[in-house]
């Protein structure tokens, strides 16, 4: 349904480190960038700053394999130093929905979420 999704940020930096490093344990990686543009993309997830108003109030949750996928992602973002928003757990969206919350630079909020729909 969606092709691709854009978010604004404050600081280009900050935010690359940011998705850099908690979206690596679910294996993505940022591998397109364009300093010159400050746009860096993450298959079909991307950051800007750009001059265009900053994203705010976003959630964004990315897909994890696992829970132990998730853990990790909660973990390696705590490890570097990110704002917790919710530790892994099991949620009340479905059964065997289990995701983790983190905050990124501008205060959007970024999940990993496995759904265990066995």
């Amino acid at each position: 349904m969606i092709d691709h999704v854009t978010i604004r940020v404050s600081d280009f930096a900050a935010s690359k480190a940011f998705y850099s490093t908690v979206l690596a344990p679910l294996g993505y990686e940022l591998a397109w960038e364009d300093a010159e543009k400050r746009l860096a993309e993450c298959g079909d997830f991307s950051i800007a700053e750009d001059g265009k108003p900053l994203t705010e109030h976003l959630h964004v949750a990315f897909a994890a394999p696992d829970n132990a996928t998730v853990d990790e992602f909660h973990r390696v973002a705590l490890a570097a130093g990110y704002r917790d928003n919710g530790a892994p757990g099991e949620r009340h969206y479905h059964p065997g929905y289990y995701g983790a919350f983190v905050l990124d630079p501008d205060g959007n909020n970024v999940e990993a979420v496995c759904h265990n729909r066995d």
